[in-house]
């Protein structure tokens, strides 16, 4: 509780002054080894200038009510940052994003007054977390595509992941769960599950982008 309250005081004075920031990582295209497109990542920088990953303060953010500030201000830097770049970028949204009247309505203002940035958009959803909200992330999905916006599941191998739901929100994207990847090249039942999603995705033309490559040898199975 108290760790809590503390993160929260550093999370207030982070929005206040402005010290919310996102962050790019590079996405690769094993074709091309391309790097043609980005994830938005979002980082607090604390008052001493100290860069801060989510993982200590965005569960906090939620408790707090201080969650959908965030994510607007990362969707407004990224339409900026990416406006007439070419480039595509990825933005994590979670349920409580896609239930929030303000964030749905930004990400359709954003997407509506950029048509040329909104068709390099990308919005990641984690797929256990609409599995009971399936009608909300449905129809969430259905006007975005209209405004040029993109889908990807994000984390799937995880949890409550399954085709079903792929083929009824008819992705763009699956993203595969970097604890399936991380070992594909020693673990035979991580190896044909990567496979059976790569496989399937080919099957319904759903590309497939693969987290946690952190050496050649997962790196060389991937691009297999």
């Amino acid at each position: 509780f108290e760790d809590n309250l503390r993160w929260r005081a550093v999370l207030e004075d982070a929005l206040s002054n402005d010290r919310i920031q996102a962050y790019y990582q590079p996405i690769v295209d094993n074709a091309t080894d391309a790097r043609n497109k980005f994830e938005v990542l979002v980082r607090l920088i604390n008052d001493r200038g100290q860069v801060i990953t989510p993982f200590h303060f965005l569960e906090v953010a939620k408790k707090a009510k201080l969650y959908d500030h965030i994510t607007r201000i990362v969707l407004d830097y990224a339409f900026e940052v990416f406006e007439d770049t070419g480039y595509d970028f990825a933005i994590n949204l979670s349920m409580s994003d896609i239930q929030d009247v303000a964030t749905v309505e930004r990400i359709h203002a954003k997407l509506s007054e950029n048509p040329k940035t909104a068709k390099h958009a990308i919005f990641e959803i984690t797929e256990s977390e609409g599995v009971d909200n399936f009608d909300v992330v449905s129809t969430f999905i259905q006007n975005l595509r209209k405004l040029g916006g993109r889908i990807a599941i994000d984390d799937f191998g995880t949890g409550y992941s399954n085709f079903e739901h792929l083929m009824r929100l008819k992705v763009d994207i699956i993203k595969i769960d970097g604890s399936l990847i991380k070992d594909i090249d020693v673990d035979r039942y991580s190896f044909m599950l990567v496979e059976t999603v790569v496989n399937f995705a080919n099957k319904f033309g759903i590309q497939t982008v693969a987290e946690y490559v952190d050496s050649s040898q997962v790196l060389q199975l991937v691009k297999s």
